[in-house]
């Protein structure tokens, strides 16, 4: 299985998207400061993720909740309250 999740820092305000086929591991990546370009906004809680089965899929998914504002902006009106502000 393919994921794509949607963590968000615990102690400041930062949402992160990714893409993976290891959601655990990754996840403690992001925890654990693995993750250059996170590493300053950890510790993080799971927010949001969805399973695909085909690698072209999750990526697909991701690169349009990266790139397309109406995209995420949907994802997160979805999920308005589980993000704690």
């Amino acid at each position: 299985m393919y994921y794509v999740y949607l963590i968000q820092g615990v102690k400041k305000d930062f949402l992160c998207i990714g893409c993976t086929n290891d959601l655990r591991r990754r996840f403690k990546e992001h925890n654990q400061k693995e993750e250059k370009s996170t590493k300053s906004y950890a510790p993080f809680r799971l927010i949001y993720y969805e399973a695909y089965r085909d690698e072209r899929d999750a990526k697909n998914r991701e690169k349009k909740l990266k790139h397309h504002g109406s995209v995420i902006g949907h994802l997160k009106r979805r999920v308005r309250y589980s993000v704690e502000r």
